[in-house]
Parts: structure tokens; sequence; C-alpha cells
């Protein structure tokens, strides 16, 4: 049976060694430190660049899509085929979206067949025995495809209606499906699930990245015994305020330029009106990351003084990845009562409200409570952490629980 072994410092001898200067605000030191250390990391700034890079692309491939317009093109064999094609225009056109269709007239069939295998042409419309059809090279597009068939439907359905000796309003009364949204639109519910994805996978690539990064950064000064060089200099409490505070820091500053960019790109393309609705929920979940990632900072830097090697990291960061899960998939695929509840679980609520803010009609009270929550949680975390990480960081040779730590004398 394996025990810990002690590796505490040795006394330094006051008669030998002069006393150390005493350092003023120590935990600033050390968050400087772990701020400075993650700015000259190379895969931290590739990471961030590539991430502000696709963000970047993303605005700019929706306001070019956006702002792209279609030149249609048609060719008929009969004015029946012209007057059908002309209704078609009128659909085509009437959004304003710039799109146009122009039509062209051939003798025949064949002709129309092949000014689509030349590529001349975006589609034939020609009459069959059935009705009509739309011949294309390889494809129709859907667009012009709905435009053209709609037409044909009024077009067929009035000269049926005057040979029966009666009007298309008389036979279609009563036969209009209309749909109404009790909660937004079409395009507004898309962009509530695009951003309710967005913060999830925002929170869980900063709690697993940075995560990981305070906790191997503890572990790895416990390995070499850096740890005991600095207790000899700053209290070991201020250590973790300083990785906690650093990380947390390096953390709000990465969301917060992926927001500034993401804001300068709408603003660019003049897309920032059609998402105002959105910034009240974003300041709430900006609120809620920096109390929720402070607590999870906390718990990362407890679980690195409690590993003795990258080994044990991997088997006792299981139940805090599974919070983190939680969330993310809280975030993208809870609705109702589900994520009610979960909006007042500490940490998965750092995600769960923000969500649920996006859809509206939710009390000022709530979020506020479910904060205060998050907040007395992360203080509570950060206080319990601070009594296992003095104990465990200067244990080694096996890996801790947090029971066995806090039976550890300081």
């Amino acid at each position: 049976m394996s025990t810990a072994t002690s590796t505490r410092p040795p006394q330094l001898d006051d008669a030998a060694t002069p006393d150390l200067p005493a350092v003023k605000n120590p935990w600033l030191v050390v968050t400087v430190r772990e701020i400075m250390v993650k700015l000259t990391d190379r895969n931290f700034l590739l990471s961030t660049g590539l991430t502000v890079v696709l963000i970047v692309a993303g605005i700019g491939l929706s306001a070019f899509l956006g702002s792209r317009t279609a030149d249609h093109t048609v060719v008929v064999t009969s004015s029946e085929g012209r007057e059908i094609a002309a209704g078609a225009t009128e659909a085509i056109t009437a959004d304003d979206s710039g799109d146009t269709l122009t039509i062209t007239e051939v003798a025949d069939e064949a002709a129309a067949r092949q000014q689509v295998l030349d590529g001349e042409v975006d589609v034939a419309l020609v009459a069959t025995d059935e009705g009509w059809s739309l011949v294309g090279r390889e494809s129709v597009d859907g667009t012009l495809s709905g435009a053209l068939s709609a037409s044909v439907t009024s077009t067929v359905l009035d000269a049926n209606a005057q040979a029966a000796g009666t009007t298309v309003d008389t036979l279609t009364a009563g036969s209009e499906v209309t749909t109404e949204l009790l909660e937004g639109s079409d395009e507004r519910n898309a962009l509530k699930s695009a951003a309710a994805f967005t913060f999830a996978f925002l929170f869980y690539m900063a709690a697993i990245i940075f995560g990981m990064a305070i906790a191997n950064s503890v572990l790895e000064e416990k390995q070499n015994r850096v740890v005991e060089i600095l207790a000899t200099a700053i209290p070991i409490r201020q250590l973790l305020y300083g990785k906690v505070v650093g990380n947390s820091l390096l953390a709000f500053a990465q969301i917060g330029l992926f927001a500034l960019v993401a804001l300068i790109g709408l603003n660019i393309t003049g897309a920032a009106s059609d998402f105002g609705w959105l910034l009240g929920a974003s300041g709430w979940f900006i609120a809620f990351f920096v109390v929720g990632f402070t607590a999870l900072a906390a718990v990362w830097a407890v679980l690195g003084s409690l590993a003795s090697r990258s080994e044990d990291l991997q088997s006792n960061t299981g139940p805090i990845t599974t919070v983190i899960m939680v969330a993310l998939f809280v975030g993208i695929f809870a609705d109702g009562v589900w994520l009610t509840a979960a909006s007042y679980v500490p940490v998965v609520s750092s995600v769960a409200m923000p969500v649920r803010l996006l859809h509206g009609d939710v009390p000022i009270w709530e979020p506020i409570v479910s904060l205060l929550v998050v907040i007395v949680t992360a203080y509570a975390l950060l206080r319990l952490g601070e009594r296992v990480y003095q104990r465990a960081v200067m244990q080694g040779g096996t890996a801790l629980k947090w029971r066995q730590a806090l039976k550890l004398e300081v």
C-alpha cells in the first residue's frame, strides 16, 4: 500500500541565508507569469488566430451569399410557354433580391433541349401530353423551379376555370393555408439555435482548453519541484489565486476578442441591426461565463495538485469533464422544463440561462438569482480548493483524493 511522501521544502537557515524580500501582491506576480507564458505559447496563439480567421470567414461568406444575385435564363417553344415564364418573373423579382429571369423562344423542343445542353440557358420549359416539363442539364435551381411550377399551376388553373364557366377565386376559396409562429420567425428561430450552439461551444472549449492548461501547469510545477522554490517566497494559496485569475483573464480576453471581431464584421457587412436582439442574452452569457469559468478554474488547479503524473489527470478529471459536457448538451439540445431546471444548476447554468434568455419571456429575477447561485458556488469551490491545494501540491509519490488531501496537515 503506497503512502503519500512529504516533499516539503527544507527550512532556510536564518543565520546562513539572508531574509528573502517580501513579494508584494504575490498572486498578481503569478497572474502576470501565467498570462505571459500563455501569450508566448505558439499553439495558443495559432488556435486563437485560426478561430478569428474562421469568424471573419463565416461573416464574410454569409454576407456574400446574402448579397449574391442570380441571373436565370429559360427557353420556351411557344407563346403560351412565354406567358408562363413571364408569370414566373414576378415571383423571382418580387423579394428585391436582384435576381432576374431572361426568356428566349425557339422554334421547337429539339432546339430548346440543345440550348440547355450547350449551357446557353438554365432550363427549357416544354409542353408534354401530361402538362409541362422543366428540362435542365444536370440540375434545376430550386428557386427557378418553384417559380415556374407555381406559374404553370396558376395559368392552367385559370384556363380550366374559364372553361368551366367560373373563376379561380371561386375554385380556390377557403383553400389558402397560412403559417403563424407564436414566437418569432423561422429566420429568428434559426438564429436562436445558432446562438445557443455558439454559447455552449465557447464555454465548452474555454473550460476544456484553459482548464487542462491550469491542471498541467500545476502538475508540471509539482513534478519539477518548482512549487517548492516558489513556496519559500510566496504563500501557496497565492499560487492558486494567481493561476485562477491569470487563466480566467486569458479566457475572458479570448472570448472578448472573438466577440469584438464578430461585432466589427457584422457592422462592416451591415448586418448588425439584424442581431441587436442578441445583445441582452450575450451580456448575460459573459456574466455567467466569468463566474462559471472561475469556479471551474479552481477545481482544475486542485486536480493538478492532487495528481502525481499525467496519467492521474486522465482519471481524476472525469467528473469535471462530465459537467462541462452536460453544459454543452444542455445548451444545444435541452428545452422546456429541462432547460429551466438546468438554468439553476451551478456551472451548467452558465450556458442554460443565457440560452433561455435567447427565447425571451424570462423574468429579470431569474437570471439574477441563478447568477447569485453560481457566485456562491464559485466562492465555495475557491475556498475549498484553497484548502486542498495547500495540502496536496507539496505532496509527492502518489495521487491523492480530495478527502485524503483534506486530512493532511499544512
